[in-house]
């Protein structure tokens, strides 16, 4: 394992989200043409997590060992929540605990894709149909996450197609919600060393939205590109002002009331990025050195998100857990 660390290697591994029933959820993400990679159980600490990513021939990162993929989704499952009806997860959409906004699925056909989650049953918080937007919709999975579909291509092009193929979907992005645009992309491009593929500035909306990556053996995208076909993105959303206001706060998942976790980056060589973060000024939640377990850290963004740092396999020879 080499004794430093380049972040050409680094990959946005997973993003996890507490989940009530952990049967409901894997049916839910399985539909969605998702595998169940890995199962961990932690019985002593009265825990679970199962994560699932695409493994299709298809799928970017299909045969890669666990770590060494981009665009998971971990689901944590604490015992006994499942039978628990006062229990309920903080989706990161309802005000005053906004913050996480949702993960993104790309897929073939988005009509098709759309009209066969319809017909199982799962709820929408926005179908394509609804609103002026006509290109994307959001499903609700079992504890009421959103989830984003999109068209791999224009949705001009599959109007009509009634067939989907679900070894050509994608885990494309998770959104976070951030107060300060600046702020936040110097985090994650210095800091974590991702490159911003794509801006959206919807001025009249507002808004901006950022879409950053690590650009590994695909590269970076062409200007202009769509980034559909891509898995393992982050997107910040920024609405305008919200860094003038010293009060503004978001919620990040992890107080009461919880939901969203963590965002995940493996790396090369597990010290040597930690020594450069530390070199770096960043804020940590957890060293190294902290708690028992030693093979996980966690470093906390401007918005108090935490994201996990994490040895990716393939470059230590050995298994993390």
């Amino acid at each position: 394992m080499a004794a430093t660390t380049d972040t050409s290697n680094y990959k946005l591994n997973h993003s996890m989200i507490r989940v009530k029933d952990p049967k409901e959820s894997v049916k839910f993400y399985e539909f969605l043409g998702m595998k169940l990679l890995k199962r961990l159980e932690f019985p002593e600490a009265k825990f679970d997590l199962y994560f699932l990513g695409y493994d299709s021939p298809k799928a970017v990162s299909s045969g890669n060992n666990l770590w060494d993929r981009e665009g998971l989704i971990e689901l944590t499952h604490n015992y006994g929540t499942e039978s628990d009806p006062a229990y309920k997860i903080n989706n990161g959409n309802s005000e005053p605990h906004r913050g996480f906004g949702h993960t993104c699925i790309s897929v073939d056909n988005l009509q098709a894709a759309c009209q066969r989650i319809e017909d199982a049953g799962y709820r929408f918080q926005k179908k394509l149909t609804d609103g002026r937007m006509r290109h994307i919709a959001f499903v609700l999975d079992p504890d009421g996450y959103w989830v984003e579909v999109i068209g791999q291509q224009p949705s001009e092009a599959t109007e009509g197609i009634k067939e989907t193929a679900l070894e050509t979907y994608r885990m494309n992005h998770t959104m976070i919600r951030v107060k300060d645009a600046e702020k936040s992309l110097k985090f994650y491009q210095e800091a974590l060393g991702m490159s911003l593929f794509r801006t959206s500035e919807n001025e009249k909306a507002a808004f901006n939205l950022y879409f950053l990556g690590y650009p590994g053996t695909q590269g970076e995208p062409v200007a202009g590109a769509s980034t559909a076909n891509r898995e393992g993105l982050l997107e910040l959303t920024w609405n305008y002002g919200t860094e003038k206001d010293d009060n503004f706060k978001y919620h990040n998942g992890n107080d009461e009331p919880q939901g969203f976790g963590h965002l995940c980056v493996t790396v090369d060589n597990l010290d040597a990025a930690c020594a450069r973060l530390e070199s770096l000024n960043v804020n940590w939640k957890k060293r190294l050195t902290d708690g028992r377990m030693k093979n996980v850290a966690f470093v906390l963004d401007p918005d108090g998100y935490w994201v996990e740092i994490v040895q990716n396999e393939r470059f230590a020879g050995k298994d993390n857990f």
